[in-house]
């Protein structure tokens, strides 16, 4: 069971990460590109794998890819499959599955890898912008965080 306090835990450990704002907003975008994802199973090693291979902000990246939830796992495969398949110029069709394996859903997998980039990268987007606006404001509540950030933001990297 997810906890709400356990969110609220690893929301304010995010947010007070000594690194750019920037670069954790970046992180976190990229991990919930890859929640969008109908790679199930592989959400958290594509996320470290990325985060490693673009050099963003790891802890944000796994914590972006936790987004899309079990809750929310079907509304977004069947939306991405209609946006799939309406972009693709098909007719409208039942999406019928079992269970959420790979061979379940490989008879529509052109629609929903389709309609999923598209749905994660416009969630990516407003989660970059989102984050960095969530960053920046609970920084400026902590004399120490935001003059570390104004140097960060001045320099454009972090400070060691």
């Amino acid at each position: 069971m997810i906890s709400i306090e356990k969110l609220k835990q690893q929301f304010k450990k995010i947010l007070s990460l000594d690194a750019h704002p920037g670069h954790i907003a970046a992180g976190f975008a990229v991990g919930v590109f890859i929640s969008f994802t109908p790679f199930f199973g592989l959400h958290t090693p594509l996320a470290i794998g990325l985060a490693f291979l673009l050099r963003i902000n790891k802890v944000s990246c796994i914590t972006g890819a936790w987004v899309n939830t079990p809750l929310t796992v079907v509304p977004v495969l069947v939306a991405s499959y209609n946006l799939g398949r309406f972009l693709r110029g098909k007719p409208a069709r039942e999406l019928a599955f079992n269970n959420l394996d790979w061979h379940s859903i490989q008879p529509y997998a052109k629609s929903i890898l389709l309609g999923s980039s598209i749905i994660g990268f416009g969630a990516a987007v407003l989660s970059y912008f989102i984050c960095y606006w969530l960053i920046t404001f609970f920084r400026r509540k902590d004399a120490a965080l935001q003059e570390i950030t104004r140097e960060m933001e001045v320099v454009g990297e972090e400070l060691e």
